[in-house]
């Protein structure tokens, strides 16, 4: 039985219904994306959306959703859903029976004596969705006709009525063929069968995006609707429907559906779940692969994809992904840094000054698990050396090692560090000059490196970078540590130091090379624990500081002002666990057990199945943010392996 059902009751209360999101995605770098009803609630979700080239790259809605009526006796039963300006039309979902998501996606219908069974799944490798029609109970003759709603524009876009569109229909087998503008690639609907279809081209106006409302954003959207298949369809009977790039021999449809289900594994279990949502984030561009940093809106960010990659491999026992995802990442290597994001593919932002130094840390957690440092020297050790020769010798704006063997960052009205939140062009969060976990980082990275030098026999890196650990060490605790407040600094500038309580010392406690004592270690977790621990990972700030946030809501402007002033961070919990299970063994395994399990109730919140990508401060800490984040699920998958090895 699957792991995530719903019933009647749940389906027809939309209050309920339409803040439980679904989503798909495959290898190609495509997804699938609504709520459980079928209630497109944000201008991110459709059912195929996928990258292309033109125009300017980027993620696309090319089908935003099917409608599908059920006609019987002349009569006509919509099963769709639309929020258009103070309604809901049609009100598909009082024809909702049931939900689940395991092997596929299943919804269940029922209209009088007619029970219809829809089933989404995305293609196994090509940008390609695959929908089946199932008539289960009928009592009469039965007519299906299915309505494809296009927008074809980029997700960050919303559709509007226009002249431009193309209207024209071109017959394909067992299908069509469309191309609404001429800078995007053609799609095809097909089927496994041979269908009437109607052309009846037509715009549906102002359909609106709860979701985006809410976030201060433009809401409203004009779809265009080609036309519509129509079919008798018989008891028993299925029927396909295929959305592509690329026409198929229809008769192939059915086996490919089918195959497909039986090779999908069944989620039965909260480690199932997160399991199979960690290879949501993995694809490939031109045959490399990368991570997805989360869903809808991120794409692939140094930071988070070295951060991440550990817990969406090694936890579940795929090295081999770890080294092809880690070969294919340090090509975006530019002199010692990654890019912390990209606008498009052609205009990388490198702009992050713990992005590499998270690499290094990815990279030990690989030695680690194949227990062979020389290993990772000798496959990694260009990339490694690089970066840190980078940052010793200063190669990059702003950001140097100094004298004293500490790593400064610092360019006016520029957020250098993860916390990279903005506000009219001016960081909410300015943390420059010397970081805690930028050092900690730094300290980790230069003790890790040297290890495997050793082991590899690189004597000439060995002898010139030796010296530098015990200096580190020293310097880091003089600048951070305060015997008064028994808790380390968050940023020290001009030989001032910011000690707001904020969670970015805990990666100096969780490091394999700390330059912390371990009663030092115990002090940190104990402040983190009493101020910033929360069922859902630890906040950004303390509440008891004056700009503590309670929630993560609002317009863009207000979010930001949240976002790393008290919003909740699940990723964080993976380095408050791993320090927490060094320190106390296995008389800490309960401990962190139980944090664990408290996100097994996320799996029906927010986007099902997975882990978001922030919570409010507050409790009852509602999700929030994008609903799928890749570190957040790796670090809980990493803390669930880290407490089988003990």
């Amino acid at each position: 039985m699957s792991f995530l059902q719903f019933d009647k009751t749940q389906l027809i209360n939309l209050e309920y219904s339409l803040s439980k999101e679904i989503l798909l995605a495959n290898p190609s770098g495509a997804y699938a994306s609504s709520t459980i009803i079928g209630c497109n609630t944000r201008k991110y979700h459709g059912l195929f959306v996928a990258p292309i080239t033109d125009p300017a790259g980027g993620k696309h809605v090319i089908l935003s959703t099917l409608d599908e009526t059920v006609i019987q006796h002349d009569q006509e039963f919509n099963l769709g859903i639309h929020k258009y300006p103070g309604e809901y039309y049609p009100l598909g979902h009082k024809y909702a029976r049931w939900f689940e998501m395991d092997p596929v996606w299943k919804m269940v219908y029922r209209v009088g004596g007619v029970v219809l069974y829809k089933e989404i799944l995305l293609d196994e490798k090509d940008p390609r969705l695959l929908v089946r029609y199932t008539l289960k109970e009928a009592h009469s003759p039965t007519t299906l006709r299915i309505k494809p709603f296009l927008a074809f524009r980029n997700v960050h876009a919303l559709s509007k009525a226009n002249l431009d569109v193309n209207k024209l229909v071109i017959p394909s087998r067992n299908g069509v063929f469309l191309r609404l503008y001429q800078n995007y690639p053609g799609l095809y609907l097909q089927t496994s069968k041979a269908l009437d279809f109607v052309t009846a081209p037509d715009w549906y106006n102002h359909i609106e995006y709860l979701k985006e409302q809410r976030r201060g954003y433009p809401y409203q959207e004009d779809l265009f609707v080609p036309g519509y298949f129509e079919t008798p369809i018989k008891l028993g009977e299925s029927i396909i429907v295929s959305a592509g790039f690329e026409e198929l021999a229809p008769g192939g449809l059915k086996k490919r559906f089918t195959h497909q289900v039986e090779n999908t594994p069944l989620r039965q279990t909260f480690e199932d779940v997160l399991t199979q949502t960690a290879k949501s984030f993995i694809i490939e561009d031109k045959g490399k692969p990368e991570i997805v940093s989360g869903y809808h809106w991120f794409g692939s960010w140094g930071r988070n994809c070295w951060i991440a990659l550990p817990g969406l491999t090694l936890a579940i026992e795929q090295p081999d992904l770890f080294e092809a995802l880690a070969k294919s990442l340090v090509g975006m290597l530019k002199n010692g840094m990654f890019p912390n994001h990209s606008p498009n593919r052609n205009s990388p932002v490198y702009r992050s000054v713990d992005g590499s130094l998270w690499m290094i840390w990815a990279l030990q957690q690989y030695a680690t698990y194949l227990n062979n440092n020389g290993r990772i020297w000798k496959t990694f050790g260009i990339s490694i050396k690089q970066v840190l020769y980078a940052y010793r010798n200063g190669l990059n704006q702003g950001i140097q090692m100094q004298p004293d063997g500490l790593l400064s960052a610092y360019i006016h009205n520029q957020a250098l560090t993860w916390m990279s939140a903005y506000r009219d062009g001016v960081p909410v969060t300015p943390r420059p000059g010397l970081a805690v976990e930028v050092n900690a980082l730094w300290y980790n990275a230069v003790c890790f490196s040297l290890a495997a030098a050793v082991e590899a026999g690189d004597t000439f890196f060995v002898d010139e970078w030796k010296d530098l650990p015990e200096k580190i060490e020293s310097k880091f605790l003089e600048t951070f540590w305060s015997d008064k407040d028994n808790y380390l600094a968050d940023f020290v500038f001009q030989g001032k130091a910011n000690r707001d309580v904020r969670p970015n010392q805990v990666i100096a406690v969780s490091m394999p090379f700390s330059p912390l004592q371990d009663d030092q270690k115990r002090a940190v977790l104990e402040i983190v624990q009493s101020e910033l621990l929360t069922p859902k990972g630890l906040r950004t700030l303390s509440p008891r500081h004056e700009d503590y946030k309670t929630s993560y809501e609002g317009d863009h402007v207000t979010r930001d002002l949240a976002y790393h002033q008290g919003t909740v961070r699940p990723w964080l919990l993976g380095h408050f666990a791993q320090g927490w299970l060094n320190l106390y063994g296995r008389s800490g395994k309960h401990f962190i057990s139980a944090l664990v399990r408290n996100f097994e109730e996320d799996m029906f919140e927010h986007g099902l199945g997975t882990i978001s990508e922030v919570y409010d401060g507050n409790p009852p800490h509602t999700p929030c943010g994008a609903i799928s984040s890749a570190a957040s699920v790796a670090e809980i998958l990493r803390i669930m392996y880290l407490l089988k090895k003990i």
